[in-house]
């Protein structure tokens, strides 16, 4: 069963509140430079840093089964620097003007800039991982970045946007989302317990899952008060997410070609990104998606329904709940 109350972020990092604090240390050691244009950027990226959910999970799994290792903070660093760095070719690729309720890279500096700097982000996260000098680890992140690469290239390659189905969704947010936050739980895992990996890498599968399906539902019921950018941006953009796709699947004709003429207009008005919304609420996309993500979420349960309580596997199972209710 899931949990009816919302955990709030800050108790699931409860136990491991001091690593996450080393690891924004850590975060400014590796992309520490003395090239004042990569600096510069560098420091807005850190000062907007989001809520550190990835290193949390690595270094929670990383406390499953008692054997805490302290290379685990330098691990979780830079599982948040390759994050950064699909973050912002994402928003050099978007066109993204905010994220976080904050200027892009590409929006302060431009595109060029923002292309260079998600590479030194990725470039100085391989230098690090492989002085730590374990091959298993830089086998495990570099599958999750490939993939995430493939997924990038899976949505900017999709065409016709409202032939887009439903295992089209799926696997790319596979690539986009659940591959590195199952990466970060088996590091974690890798770095602590062998025995916990399996449990551990499936559960950060789901779990990425369930996060970005509850994700793409904030673009249609939260403001840009809550998100930090504007309501219905992924439809602005003409991105079809799961809600959509659903509705696409049971509306009529008349509907239908609605939506297709909102995604023939490039610039849509505010009006038309309202309507679109409420279709989508009318042929109960929005709860067919929100059934989704719970059942995503039951299968990260039932993945470590067998390890042993415990602070860490306390909050990892508090995460599922916090990720399937968060509103930003």
């Amino acid at each position: 069963m899931l949990r009816t109350t919302l955990p709030k972020l800050a108790q699931i990092q409860r136990p491991v509140r001091e690593r996450l604090e080393a690891v924004v240390d850590e975060l400014r050691r590796i992309v520490l430079t003395d090239f004042t244009p990569i600096g510069e950027v560098n420091d807005h990226l850190l000062w907007a840093r989001g809520k550190l959910f990835r290193p949390t999970l690595l270094l929670l799994a990383n406390q499953v089964g008692g054997r805490p290792h302290p290379r685990a903070v330098t691990l979780a660093a830079i599982v948040e620097l390759v994050h950064l760095a699909t973050l912002v070719h994402d928003d050099a690729v978007d066109h993204s003007v905010l994220r976080r309720g904050m200027p892009t890279v590409n929006a302060l500096w431009n595109h060029q800039t923002a292309v260079i700097m998600g590479d030194y982000l990725y470039s100085r996260s391989v230098m690090e991982l492989a002085l730590l000098g374990q091959i298993e680890l830089i086998q495990i992140l570099s599958k999750a970045a490939n993939e995430m690469s493939v997924g990038e290239m899976r949505q900017l390659a999709s065409c016709d946007a409202l032939s887009f189905s439903e295992a089209d969704y799926d696997r790319l947010i596979e690539c986009k989302t659940a591959s590195l936050m199952s990466a970060a739980c088996e590091m974690g895992a890798v770095a602590g317990d062998e025995r916990v990996r399996v449990p551990l890498a499936t559960y950060g599968y789901h779990l990425g899952m369930a996060f970005q399906i509850a994700d793409d539902l904030i673009d249609y019921t939260e403001s840009e008060a809550v998100t930090g950018k504007p309501t219905g941006h992924d439809l602005r953009e003409h991105k079809v997410t799961l809600p959509l796709i659903h509705a696409l699947e049971v509306m009529g004709r008349a509907d239908r070609r609605e939506v297709e003429a909102f995604f023939a207009d490039p610039e849509p008005s505010d009006e038309a990104i309202a309507r679109i919304v409420r279709l989508v609420r009318e042929h109960h996309g929005l709860e067919y998606a929100r059934a989704r993500a719970e059942a995503f979420g039951a299968r990260a349960l039932e993945a470590i329904a067998d390890l042993p309580d415990g602070p860490a596997e306390t909050a990892l199972r508090d995460a599922v709940a916090y990720v399937i209710g968060r509103r930003r």
